[in-house]
């Protein structure tokens, strides 16, 4: 496997005592987003989305990331839902804890816990008992009246908000999100994205949505080898 010298995401934090610019935190932010993107394209979703299942390339301040810790993954289709009790507190999406019918939107949920924490130092819904943070990411609304909050752009806060939207319905889905006002200046593809899926069924938009035109050749290049191995099992 590949060596990911950086460790994981929570301790790259903790080793800069969780201040870190909104620039990067909007690169950390927008390369998860991908990231989920990419997964998702093929009915991923990933449901135990946290800072410490993300490992950094290396241990420089501006290291990619990459998404680690499949273990609790599932497969879900358009228009399918699962009801396993899976996540891990504080992360977790309201409708996993009342034990609703869920779909790979509980991945957008975590992404906006986490870009809560890049860019305000703690999580949106924390205390030391177990059941108050079940209640809090229930019932309460994430705080944005604290510093630094008032020193972090509308766009920002903005997409934060609709993340951690308690209605699963009315949270963006990944295109928006990679699409937001926020992501603008990040998202150096987007006047190339394609519409549909290819021949073999498989979505060929998320090269849209990459940093720079060496990831997106990469990633193109990634996405060439999968359509050949499908089109090797047909």
């Amino acid at each position: 496997m590949e060596n990911l010298q950086g460790g994981d995401l929570f301790t790259y934090l903790e080793k800069r005592n969780f201040e870190i610019t909104e620039t990067r935190a909007k690169t950390l932010s927008h390369q998860i987003a991908t990231a989920l993107y990419y997964l998702h394209s093929f009915g991923v979703a990933h449901r135990d989305l946290k800072p410490e299942n993300i490992l950094m390339v290396s241990n420089d301040d501006d290291s990619d990331l990459k998404i680690v810790d499949f273990g609790l993954s599932k497969i879900i289709g358009p228009n399918e839902s699962s009801l396993d009790p899976f996540g891990t507190l504080s992360y977790v999406a309201p409708e996993v804890l009342l034990q609703k019918p869920y779909g790979k939107e509980v991945d957008l949920w975590s992404l906006g816990v986490i870009t809560y924490l890049l860019l305000s130092r703690v999580l949106p819904f924390d205390d030391e008992e177990d059941k108050e943070i079940a209640r809090q990411t229930i019932q309460d609304a994430p705080d944005f009246s604290f510093e630094p909050w008032d020193q972090i752009t509308p766009e920002a806060k903005d997409l934060v908000k609709k993340l951690l939207e308690k209605n699963r319905q009315k949270r963006p889905s990944l295109e928006e999100t990679l699409q937001h006002k926020w992501f603008k200046e990040t998202d150096v593809h987007a006047s190339r994205m394609g519409n549909g899926k290819d021949a073999n069924g498989l979505d060929n938009k998320f090269e849209a949505f990459t940093l720079t035109d060496q990831d997106g050749k990469k990633m193109t290049a990634d996405m060439d080898l999968i359509k050949k191995e499908a089109a090797a099992r047909k």
